[in-house]
């Protein structure tokens, strides 16, 4: 069944430009910006203000890290299982160059889910966002051939996990590291705040 998913959804678009480029385009910037965006939860909380956005930033990435540990855990020493391009030479269209590592679980499906449901604990609304995107990642790499659907499904759990025991587990470690590195960044983002107010007040 996982096969005979992927070779469906890759030769679908295979030979058909007008969809492959917009989907090939779209699947590249993802990632880059959706990890743009965690950052930018930092941003979100008023310097020197209720710290929650913070907190969700730092729980997001967190939660990134301990996922993909745990993916290269179950990568190296539970099964190291060939990717479906790898697997089937030849058959599977490459949108663009694949990695060779271990295909099971799946490092982007992984930390998308992680941050998305970290984001979840804090906002429902921003989580849900994050949420439609993680799984637009996930499918985007059962697309291009590059894993199997139970790839992409064993990463989302890996990444749940990780939330789940990040923000149950860690929230202690997260409101100090938030205060910490909040005294460093607030009077940077204020300074940057109060600079723009005056050149929006000279025009």
């Amino acid at each position: 069944m996982d096969w005979t998913i992927v070779h469906a959804l890759n030769s679908s678009l295979a030979g058909r430009d007008w969809l492959e480029d917009p989907i090939t385009f779209g699947a590249s910037a993802l990632v880059p910006m959706f990890a743009a965006a965690t950052v930018g939860l930092w941003l979100l909380a008023r310097p020197y203000g209720v710290p929650t956005w913070k907190r969700a930033c730092l729980s997001a990435l967190l939660s990134a890290g301990l996922a993909l540990a745990l993916n290269q855990t179950i990568a190296h020493y539970v099964w190291e299982r060939p990717r479906p391009f790898a697997a089937h030479p030849g058959t599977v269209h490459l949108f663009a160059g694949g990695p060779l590592d271990p295909s099971f679980p799946s490092d982007h499906a992984a930390a998308a889910f992680a941050i998305a449901i970290a984001v979840l604990f804090y906002s429902r609304p921003a989580g849900m966002a994050f949420g439609v995107v993680a799984v637009a990642i996930a499918a985007s790499r059962v697309v291009e051939g590059l894993h199997y659907p139970s790839d992409v499904l064993a990463g989302a759990m890996v990444g749940a996990l990780a939330a789940v025991v990040v923000t149950q587990l860690a929230r202690p470690l997260i409101a100090r590291l938030a205060t910490d590195l909040g005294a460093l960044t607030d009077p940077l983002v204020y300074r940057g705040v109060q600079a723009r107010r005056r050149l929006r007040s000279r025009r």
